[in-house]
């Protein structure tokens, strides 16, 4: 979710949502306050915040109220169902902010739930105003100030990790009680994996060898193991990172569930890898972001204070992060042409190369390999440029 930074009112409403969305969830909102607060509280001045999920989002201004409210707040309204059997993203996100909002502000790495109504579709959170996005900063020409902001990103996402680790009966308690349904997310990694091998060997001319096939598996039980499970926002894009005084905050939880956190941690060496206009980092950074992680989850899992143990656990899930990508994106690509530094092709060769890096690190050597294979030939057909740029804030 990223702000829109229009001009309060009519002309803001215009560039978020239509104005039919708007009032409707501006009423929602009014209803659930009004019945949370026993009292009528009127919402005035809304604004539109543009956001790519299913929800309309909403600031709006508080009028005349008795109670403690803060003079502007943030509505989400979901005003659609989902399809039958589908995941709700307006359960997920309720349930997400009630677990979060459960906790000390210390501890709550997000906006505070005020109100949630299930009949509405409904939520009221906490409006933290107009700081800027993680992503503002990654594309500023402040390298000092995307360096501080990724660091705290990483800090609070260890935050985040730590906080939630024994809560994964509590989210899935709460799930039920809004009705959403409690599964096993990961269950069809392992058909996905299955459709690389082909892939590779079809348009890239290389064979997946059987150590390589056995990692793989060993990735897929990693992502199913209940070993290291924490609370994840899923969508780690930098436009939901809100860069405020007190730290990075996290704002979209619509696809929030409990999962490893190993996955959201690889993230950290392939930063924001899965969203389409990701760039790279300088050297270093990725090393810095994971030590500013570890310092906040080691108390939790005390096996990562060992750098051999943390290095091999962070290959192998970066592993899977970089196979379901490429399954993804390689039928997708153009190979036919030389690759541009800013293109989702450049993106794919750096991803096998730093994940070749970071497996020779690691004393992995069949995933190293592997990984310079694929890099390789997809160099060879991408061109001679086929590396990815840096976030403008590093340039």
């Amino acid at each position: 979710m990223t702000v829109d930074t229009s001009s309060a009112g009519d002309a803001g409403v215009g560039a978020g949502a239509g104005q039919h969305a708007v009032a409707a969830a501006i009423a929602a909102g009014e209803a659930v306050l009004s019945r949370r607060f026993g009292s009528a509280i009127t919402l005035v001045s809304p604004e539109g915040l543009e956001g790519s999920g299913p929800a309309t989002v909403v600031r709006a201004r508080v009028v005349s109220s008795s109670f403690a409210l803060p003079r502007t707040l943030v509505i989400k309204h979901y005003p659609d169902p989902p399809e039958p059997g589908e995941a709700d993203p307006f359960a997920q996100e309720a349930v997400s902010y009630q677990l979060f909002t459960a906790l000390s502000p210390d501890e709550r790495m997000c906006p505070e739930l005020l109100a949630h109504d299930g009949r509405h579709r409904v939520l009221v959170i906490e409006d933290l105003g107009r700081a800027p996005t993680l992503q503002d900063k990654l594309v500023s020409r402040d390298s000092r100030a995307a360096e501080r902001a990724l660091l705290s990103w990483a800090r609070s996402l260890g935050r985040l990790h730590a906080s939630t680790a024994s809560r994964e009966a509590d989210f899935n308690a709460l799930l039920r009680r809004l009705g959403g349904p409690v599964r096993n997310q990961d269950a069809g990694v392992a058909d996905l994996t299955a459709e690389v091998p082909p892939m590779l060997a079809d348009l890239l001319d290389v064979v997946v060898s059987e150590p390589v096939h056995d990692r793989v598996a060993q990735a897929v039980a990693q992502a199913r193991s209940a070993s290291f499970r924490a609370f994840s926002p899923v969508d780690l894009s930098p436009d939901n990172n809100l860069v405020t005084g007190s730290g990075v905050r996290f704002l979209d939880f619509e696809r929030g569930r409990v999962r490893t956190a190993l996955v959201d941690a690889a993230y950290l060496r392939l930063p924001f890898a899965s969203c389409d206009d990701a760039l790279a980092l300088p050297a270093g950074m990725s090393e810095a972001m994971i030590a500013a992680w570890r310092a906040e989850v080691v108390s939790v899992w005390p096996s990562f204070a060992d750098d051999e143990e943390l290095a091999a656990q962070l290959t192998i899930s970066e592993l899977l992060m970089v196979w379901l990508i490429t399954r993804e994106t390689l039928p997708k690509l153009d190979l036919s042409r030389h690759a541009t530094p800013v293109s989702r092709e450049a993106a794919l060769v750096t991803w096998w190369r730093e994940l070749a890096k970071h497996a020779g690190y690691a004393r992995l050597t069949d995933i190293a390999e592997h990984a310079q294979r694929v890099a390789a030939a997809l160099g060879a057909r991408l061109g001679p440029h086929a590396d990815l740029a840096f976030y403008p804030a590093f340039r």
